[in-house]
């Protein structure tokens, strides 16, 4: 096809020299090959940062003796559901209480059985559940009642379990398993039942979730200032990775967290929220250190391994049973200060 001017060429690109040719297969070599370049930078620098954070995490977990990344998530997962419960319905709060404080005292019968000692599961499953129910329930002298009659219940069907099998058990195991029978309803059931008790009470989610956050406060802080600056132990026969640096760290984030809490949920003065968080940090210190010297004596690390990270249901109680009771302490105490 030809062009008007006669020049049959016209509107048609020039075709590329040999020269230009080697310039345009260069310049996209050089294109790619700085892609390429660019690429392996960035998956080289992944690669040092996955490193760099599995080592820092490793340290870490040498030293806490727990995998902190899963330990956080479940944490995490555990603490919405709390909340969503509390906020929204209180009455929610049991479909959470029930089942844990259950698996509780699974996990602590099994445990204390692995290490010889004779524990009924099944009627302190059953107990358990109705005083912990009962907490919620029913209010007065009621709740006390029902608790005083299940554990009686339950001693007598240890002692009668104990004359049924006739397998020549010392006098001294045997009142250690009545004992033993006893403290595992006090101890996981009645503490448990308090936090219904508390959750009864006029305003009472607010006090319950105040004592939660002031427990995770207490621990949260303890973890991160002992992991931090911990040098000195504090009870090394009983838990040799507590330290006092930790135990500082956990008391002011307490005391914070406890005195914020107080003036703009529970809308108590400044200096209640502060006997509160002292009251709490108390409570959940005896509470963290007495069930690591059971654990001592039963020669375990964790009852349980159902959570990740965190070892068993009733490692994760341990600050939080007592503390049920400085909290409802507190309450009736302090209750009558709210202003609206």
């Amino acid at each position: 096809m030809t062009d008007p001017t006669g020049d049959p060429a016209a509107g048609e690109d020039p075709p590329l020299t040999r020269a230009d040719a080697r310039k345009a297969v260069d310049g996209s070599s050089a294109f790619h090959e700085h892609v390429r370049a660019a690429r392996s930078e960035f998956e080289s620098q992944i690669d040092r940062a996955r490193t760099d954070f599995e080592h820092v995490n490793d340290r870490i977990n040498e030293r806490t003796g727990r995998p902190l990344l899963m330990a956080t998530l479940i944490g995490v997962a555990v603490g919405a559901l709390v909340l969503a419960s509390l906020l929204f319905l209180k009455s929610l709060f049991l479909l959470f209480a029930i089942p844990v404080g259950l698996l509780a005292i699974f996990e602590f019968c099994r445990a204390l059985q692995t290490a010889g000692r004779r524990v009924d599961v099944i009627p302190q499953l059953v107990a358990g559940g109705i005083i912990i129910l009962s907490g919620f329930f029913l209010r007065g002298w009621t709740h006390w009642v029902i608790t005083f009659a299940c554990i009686a219940a339950l001693i007598i069907w240890r002692i009668l379990g104990q004359m049924v099998e006739r397998d020549g058990r010392r006098y001294g195991d045997v009142l250690s398993d009545v004992l033993i029978t006893a403290f595992v309803a006090i101890y996981v059931s009645f503490l448990a039942s308090l936090t219904l008790v508390l959750l009864q009470q006029e305003q009472g989610q607010w006090w319950l979730l105040g004592m939660i956050a002031a427990t995770v406060a207490a621990d949260t802080g303890a973890y991160a200032s002992g992991l931090a600056f911990g040098s000195h132990p504090m009870a090394p026969r009983i838990s040799p990775k507590k330290t006092w640096e930790g135990f500082a760290g956990g008391a002011l984030l307490t005391v914070v967290v406890a005195v914020l809490f107080g003036l703009f949920v529970l809308h108590i003065p400044w200096w209640a929220g502060l006997v509160f968080g002292l009251v709490i940090l108390g409570c959940a210190t005896v509470g963290d250190l007495g069930e690591s010297m059971i654990k001592r004596d039963l020669g375990i690390k964790d009852m349980s391994s159902w959570l990740p990270g965190h070892g068993g249901v009733l490692d994760r109680l341990d600050s939080i049973l007592p503390s049920a009771a400085g909290a409802l302490a507190m309450y009736f105490l302090f209750f009558p200060l709210v202003t609206t």
